[in-house]
C-alpha cells in the first residue's frame, strides 16, 4: 500500500511515517515513484509502537533493529537477547519511579510551603513623611505642601501637593505622580506581566539574554553598597524593576531609593511586588517625565541610569543625563548601560539625527563632560539579533552593551 493508505491504517500521520524512514525503521520499497509499504514494514511499525509503549526511545529502538536485522538471530536467540533487554530496561525503569517519586515529594512539599499563610508580611508603601523635605516644584523650585492625605504609619498612601505657582502632583495609592488623567488599575498586571516575562525569554535571542543577565550580576558585585547607607539613589526608567530587583536585598535601610518612570501601570506592579517580599526598604515610587522629577536639585547621591538614557535617545537627540545632572550632587556616583551600535545599516530604525548617543566614543565623551571619574567599566559582545521585543536592530547590524561605574 501507499504511504498515505499506511499511515491511515496505522492511525499515524504521513510525517511521523516518513520520520520513521528516515531514522531506517521502516523500510518501503520505492517503486514508480512511490514507496509500497508490505507486510515487513507493517510488522516493523507494529514493533515500533510496541516498544514506544515500553519506553523505549527511538533511537534505543533503531539499536535494537539493526541488532535484530544483521544480527539475524534464531528463535532462542531472540529470546536471550530480548529477556537481557527488557531486564536492563525494567531495571532503569524502576530507578527513573524511585527519582520520580523523590521529585515529586520535593515538589509537594516546595507547594506547601508556598501556601504556607503570612509567611511574607506584606506591608504598604507609600510616600514617607521624611520625603517631603527633598521635593519641590519642577516649574519654580518652590516647595510642594501636602494639602490634603491620608497617612498610614507615617507614610501618605493618598493625597494632593501643591505649589504656590499652581502646579500640582498627588499621591495615588503610594505613588507620586503627576496631575494627568488617571488610568484604570489593573487588577490582572502580575499575571500578565508573568505571561509576557515568559513570553520574552522565548522569543529574544539567547545571547541577548545572556548579555542582559551578565550586565546585572557585573553590577551587582562592582557596586559597592556599603556606600549606599543613609544616600539618596535615584533610577531613571525603573520599568519592570529589573535592577531594582536584582539588588533590592542589598539595599541598606536608610538609604532612599527614587524608582522614576513614566508608565503608571509598571510602577503599580513593581509596588505591589516589593510590598510582598518580606524585606522592607525605603523606596520613593515616582510617575512622571523625566524632565519633571519633582524633587530638588543637589539631592541624589547615586544615579542610576540602567537604558533609561537608551530608551530616551530612541526618540531624543539629547543626552539625558544632561537634563537630569541638576539633581545630582557634585560629589556622586553613577551606575550607567547603553545599548550601543557597532554599525547602523541603511535602514536602521534609529534615525541619522538620533544615533550620537547609540556611538561608544560620544557615551564616554558626554560622561567626562559631567565630570565622572571612571570606577570601572564593561563592554559587552557584539549580538546581532534581539527578538520581538528587541526589535531596536535590523540585520547588518552589531549591537553591544556598555556599563559604567564611576564618581566625581
Amino acid at each position: 500500500m501507499k504511504i498515505g493508505a499506511f499511515a491511515e491504517v496505522n492511525n499515524l500521520t504521513i510525517d511521523s511515517v516518513r520520520h520513521y524512514m528516515d531514522l531506517g525503521l521502516v523500510l518501503p520499497v520505492k517503486q514508480g515513484g512511490h514507496y509500497n509499504f508490505d507486510d515487513r514494514c507493517q510488522q516493523d511499525i507494529k514493533d515500533i509502537l510496541k516498544f514506544k509503549d515500553m519506553g523505549f526511545t527511538l533511537n534505543e529502538i533503531k539499536i535494537i533493529f539493526q541488532y535484530k536485522r544483521l544480527g539475524k538471530l534464531t528463535a532462542y536467540q531472540e529470546d536471550e537477547y530480548y529477556r537481557g533487554l527488557f531486564t536492563n530496561k525494567l531495571d532503569n525503569v524502576n530507578r527513573e519511579i524511585i527519582a520520580l517519586n523523590r521529585y515529586k515529594d520535593n515538589i509537594e512539599l516546595k507547594l506547601k510551603e508556598l501556601k504556607a499563610e503570612n509567611k511574607y508580611e506584606e506591608y504598604r508603601m507609600g510616600v514617607s513623611l521624611r520625603v517631603l523635605d527633598i521635593l519641590c516644584c519642577p516649574s519654580c523650585l518652590g516647595n510642594l505642601i501636602l494639602v490634603e492625605g491620608s497617612v498610614d504609619n507615617n507614610q501618605i498612601m493618598n493625597g494632593r501637593l501643591e505649589c504656590k505657582c499652581g502646579e500640582t502632583y498627588i499621591i495615588e495609592s503610594g505613588i507620586l505622580r503627576e496631575l494627568t488623567e488617571s488610568t484604570e488599575d489593573d487588577f490582572d498586571y502580575q499575571e500578565k506581566y508573568n505571561k509576557f516575562l515568559s513570553e520574552y525569554i522565548k522569543l529574544t535571542d539567547v545571547s541577548y539574554l545572556d548579555n542582559l543577565n551578565e550586565e546585572l550580576e557585573w553590577g551587582y558585585k562592582k557596586l559597592n553598597f556599603s556606600i549606599f547607607e543613609e544616600k539618596i539613589l535615584l533610577e531613571l526608567g525603573t520599568g519592570f524593576g529589573y535592577f531594582l530587583r536584582y539588588i533590592y536585598n542589598d539595599l541598606p535601610d536608610e538609604c532612599l531609593y527614587i524608582a522614576v518612570d513614566h508608565n503608571i501601570n509598571t510602577q503599580r506592579y513593581l509596588k505591589r511586588l516589593m510590598e510582598k517580599s518580606g524585606c522592607k526598604k525605603n523606596i520613593l515610587f515616582v510617575c512622571c517625565d523625566f524632565l519633571k522629577i519633582p524633587i530638588k536639585n543637589k539631592v541624589v547621591d547615586i544615579l542610576l541610569d540602567f537604558a533609561g538614557s537608551s530608551n530616551y535617545s530612541f526618540n531624543n537627540k539629547g543626552f539625558l543625563l544632561d537634563f537630569t545632572n541638576k539633581y545630582v550632587k557634585d560629589k556622586s556616583y553613577l551606575y550607567g548601560s547603553y545599548i550601543l551600535f557597532n554599525n547602523f545599516s541603511h535602514n536602521s530604525v534609529i534615525g541619522e539625527a538620533y544615533r550620537r548617543n547609540f556611538v561608544l566614543r560620544n557615551i564616554k565623551d558626554s560622561i567626562d563632560q559631567l565630570n565622572y571619574r571612571l570606577i570601572n567599566e564593561k563592554i559587552s559582545e557584539y549580538i546581532e539579533k534581539g527578538g520581538k521585543y528587541e526589535s531596536y536592530f535590523v540585520k547588518g547590524e552589531k549591537i553591544f552593551k556598555y556599563t559604567y561605574y564611576g564618581e566625581r
